[in-house]
């Protein structure tokens, strides 16, 4: 197998760290390189047991400094960038739109002309499925690839730009590209902000779990390890300038995926506290992946299984989640970025 170099960005969050971790684990001849800006949701935890492999480096850069950006590439001539690197939480969109537009927009339009620059071999635009805006409670409908993109939020808005800039990149100067855009993902390494971790975080402590509005919103779960490979494929075998979606084929309201968790730890459901709804809430996700599947890919989770390995997970590595929510593990990545950056 050749010697590559791949550029995981957002490689210290959720997605993308567990990317980093399966490619490091399953392809040790090439050369993993994790670019992350280490922003709160950054953690590098949770490499705490592949850091010292030889394929494994970490670069600290914001995806939208042009210079640093540049310089890493000419540096290392990547073969490969999987862009992951995204602002993506979509309160946080509401409240703050601002730095979406900066690190999803202007950061991939900066990776993007790096990769140009340096002729990468191919650039995967890691996206999402809230592009497409949303659905109603009919199940036969479903998003495709050539659903109209029709974002709802800043963050799905920012998103949509940015799967737009990569396109026209391809078209305009032939640059290889891949976007896949996936549903909901949970599992391992989940910043507890999101639903399913938090809700698992605040059963286990016997603490209240908030459910906007009625809980009747529908998303599609996806594992995070389906996710990992359906990405891995479309790296190596995904046609040149095609966009694919990733989804779970696991349809769930909030509510229901609030009171699987609950009944799984044998907790009441009383802990569920209804809450004022989010802004432009979506109503329903859910995606068809049949391109996907005819490239060859075939999720290994269906949602009993995943939800409960995730709860396992969560129950067995309470200091890690614990560790993010007090905020300790600023203190790991102060002491261990050093002796990353000199390994490297």
């Amino acid at each position: 197998m050749t010697k590559k170099k791949i550029l995981i960005t957002g490689g210290a969050g959720f997605i993308g760290g567990n990317f980093v971790h399966y490619l490091v684990n399953n392809y040790p001849n090439y050369d993993i390189y994790n670019l992350d800006l280490l922003t709160y949701a950054g953690d590098l935890t949770k490499h705490k047991d592949i850091e010292n492999k030889q394929n494994y480096h970490f670069i600290q850069c914001d995806i939208a400094d042009r210079k640093s950006i540049f310089t890493h590439f000419e540096r290392e001539n990547f073969d490969y960038v999987v862009h992951f690197a995204a602002e993506s939480h979509v309160d946080r969109s509401i409240t703050d739109p601002e730095i979406f537009t900066k690190t999803n927009i202007i950061g991939t339009q900066v990776l993007l002309d790096a990769s140009k620059e340096f002729a990468v071999s191919k650039f995967v635009h890691v996206s999402t499925d809230e592009v497409y805006g949303e659905l109603d409670f009919d199940p036969n409908t479903f998003f495709t690839e050539e659903t109209p993109l029709q974002p709802n939020s800043p963050y799905s808005a920012s998103k949509a730009s940015s799967d737009f800039l990569v396109r026209a990149y391809h078209e305009t100067y032939d640059l290889p590209i891949n976007i896949t855009r996936c549903s909901n993902n949970y599992g391992p390494y989940h910043f507890p902000e999101k639903l399913i971790p938090l809700t698992i975080s605040r059963v286990l402590n016997n603490e209240k779990v908030p459910v906007y509005g009625d809980g009747k919103n529908i998303r599609d779960w996806l594992h995070v390890y389906d996710h990992c490979t359906a990405i891995d494929l479309v790296l190596h075998k995904g046609l040149n300038g095609e966009v694919y979606n990733v989804g779970g084929h696991n349809e769930k309201t909030n509510l229901d995926v609030v009171k699987t968790i609950i009944k799984s730890l044998d907790k009441s459901e009383d802990l569920i506290e209804f809450v004022e709804d989010r802004l432009g809430h979506d109503k329903r996700y859910a995606i068809n992946p049949t391109k996907l599947e005819q490239l060859g890919w075939k999720p290994a989770y269906n949602f009993d299984t995943g939800i409960q390995q995730t709860i396992k997970w969560y129950i067995e590595n309470e200091d890690w989640w614990n560790n993010i929510i007090s905020g300790d593990y600023r203190d790991y990545f102060s002491k261990q970025y050093q002796a990353i950056v000199n390994k490297n």
